[in-house]
């Protein structure tokens, strides 16, 4: 289910609530940025001040572009798990779904479920016809999401600086693969 406020539209599934990023989540997204185990694969631990810098990117891109990160919340808590969503920053290999969430949350089945909200959204109100996931190598947990999506290793990509001496891999799959494999869940 989608409902729009001001800020942008808010994503609902059985367990999730996707919604733009809010003031108040900024504590726990500092919180997350500053986890080595969790930010390893996603460009490494950022300080408090790099986290709200980060934090403000993600909402000007909703308020420049109508899209970028959703902060993902447990419905039943209302704990900030995450976040997770489409981006497309200049120089990207394409236009992606990310999702990075806390440890805590980790195979509870909780990525995949958010990943599937995004890629409708981003298939069917934003019209990509091609959708990415850059994964590193050996992010085994990622690859496992984008496997459950029905994404396909396309192989070896580059990004742009200041991630262009990460290592990473290109999955992805086309509207019509995601509408197809959409019927799977």
């Amino acid at each position: 289910m989608i409902t729009t406020s001001p800020l942008g539209p808010t994503l609902e599934t059985p367990r999730l609530i996707l919604r733009p990023p809010m003031k108040q989540d900024f504590d726990a997204f500092a919180a997350f940025s500053a986890d080595p185990e969790v930010t390893r694969h996603i460009g490494g631990v950022s300080s408090r001040p790099i986290a709200w810098r980060s934090f403000r990117v993600y909402a000007g891109g909703w308020a420049l572009d109508e899209f970028h990160m959703f902060s993902v919340l447990n419905k039943a808590t209302g704990e900030w798990m995450g976040r997770i969503g489409p981006l497309y920053p200049e120089g990207w290999p394409g236009r992606e779904v990310g999702w990075g969430l806390n440890a805590k949350w980790w195979r509870g089945g909780y990525a995949t479920e958010a990943a599937v909200a995004c890629m409708d959204f981003a298939c069917d109100v934003l019209g990509w016809d091609d959708v990415i996931h850059t994964i590193a190598p050996d992010n085994i947990a990622s690859q496992g999401v984008a496997c459950k999506l029905g994404s396909a290793n396309r192989g070896p990509g580059k990004l742009p600086d200041p991630y262009a001496a990460h290592v990473t891999d290109i999955w992805g799959q086309t509207r019509d693969e995601w509408r197809e494999n959409r019927k799977r869940f």
